[in-house]
């Protein structure tokens, strides 16, 4: 159902919020193309209760994890509101499609949609979106048990700018949002070292308490032997300065087993040097990387190990909204490295898994919204059928 920007519902999105579209500071900012800041949303107040959190019961979503292919996610879920019509600032955009969002809850739905096992380990508000999201995970059976709610906090969200190209621009709304507000305490470590894969981005390293609490469940998941997988997703507005988001993103670099990163993001790192020359990309390839993924859009990938390198060609398709395209990709590799990790030894059968991977990511950038969009397995293999690479 389209959220329209100039409905009354549209003050729904929390109690106390003024109506955006009548924001002089929103719409001054909406009407530019350029990459737009990360704003505060105005909620009306709330007292953060401390020690009050509440935790998804063991009926919503819980289930036993026994499996030996799980991959658990860790990091932000939000809600994307994306226009429905594409190529118009937020301002212009005549109504919103609201869709469920963030890297790392995108990548476990879409293990859990490509037949994989999948768990999410993150914090949203005690609100209505979080529940809602908390549903959508349980509907798609991703287990939900390290989930937490927050009383003191609101669901983050983010409108997202469809340029004609199906590109996005992002605005993002944390004031603090729920998410960054997790603690290490609250970390449930029985699922972490359960996994057959701990899957995290950068997002989460931005601010305490949440940075503690992604140190702390990568420390244990590497106790653990478990296989740490990153995938930076360089969201820059909500940096405090692009120095911040470098030092931040490869804080952690060094620790990985698999990392994802795009073009933009190897420009970026390494401060404008080109993201094609394998020269540059192999300063990003620390000694003990199993795998390291270069993602080219609608022209594929690239991969890199100590035995081999290579490109995988994409599938062509029409672009509406490129949203989820790269968590889509990231599931589609992680859900087969789950079941077989030896694919990391054998080149030819990780360019098919790599095939298989970019069919993902291309089949997602046909709908709007990144969830809504993720691929089944039959969807993808049909694809993979009656399409030449």
């Amino acid at each position: 159902m389209a959220l329209l920007a100039s409905a009354p519902c549209f003050s729904g999105l929390a109690a106390g919020a003024q109506l955006l579209s009548n924001d002089p500071a929103f719409l001054r900012m909406a009407q530019s193309r350029r990459s737009i800041p990360a704003v505060s949303f105005s909620w009306s107040p709330i007292r953060r209760l401390p020690g009050c959190i509440k935790a998804v019961s063991e009926n919503n979503g819980s289930m036993e994890i026994s499996d030996s292919s799980l991959v658990v996610c860790f990091g932000e879920m939000l809600i994307d509101f994306v226009p429905t019509v594409s190529g118009l600032s937020l301002a212009e955009a005549p109504a919103f499609k609201k869709a469920a969002g963030g890297a790392p809850a995108n990548v476990a739905v879409g293990i859990s949609r490509l037949g994989g096992s999948s768990a999410f380990i993150g914090k949203v508000g005690d609100d209505e979106f979080g529940h809602m999201l908390a549903n959508i995970l349980k509907e798609n059976n991703v287990n939900n048990q390290g989930m937490r709610f927050d009383p003191g906090a609101r669901t983050a969200l983010a409108f997202v700018t469809l340029r004609s190209d199906g590109e996005r621009e992002f605005m993002f709304y944390r004031n603090p949002s729920a998410d960054m507000l997790l603690e290490e305490a609250e970390l449930d470590l029985d699922i972490i070292r359960k996994a057959k894969i701990f899957h995290y981005g950068s997002i989460s390293l931005i601010t305490e308490p949440c940075k503690s609490a992604h140190i702390a469940a990568v420390k244990a998941a590497k106790e653990a032997g478990v296989l740490l997988s990153y995938d930076p997703n360089l969201r820059l507005p909500l940096w405090p300065s692009a120095d911040k988001a470098r030092e931040g993103i490869l804080s952690i670099w060094d620790t990985a087993d698999i990392i994802k990163i795009s073009e933009e993001e190897i420009t970026f790192l390494t401060k404008g040097e080109d993201p094609y020359d394998d020269a540059v990309v192999q300063k990003l390839i620390h000694p003990n990387l199993k795998l390291l993924l270069v993602t080219e859009g609608p022209n594929g990938c690239r991969y890199y190990s100590k035995d081999f390198r290579g490109r995988v060609g994409g599938l062509k398709v029409e672009q509406v909204d490129t949203t989820g395209a790269g968590d889509a990709f990231v599931a589609g590799v992680l859900s087969q490295l789950a079941s077989d990790i030896s694919l990391l030894q054998d080149e030819g059968r990780l360019r098919e898994a790599l095939k298989f991977a970019n069919a993902c990511g291309a089949l997602t950038v046909k709908e709007r919204g990144a969830i809504p969009a993720l691929p089944t397995r039959e969807g993808v293999q049909s694809a993979l059928v009656n399409t030449v690479i």
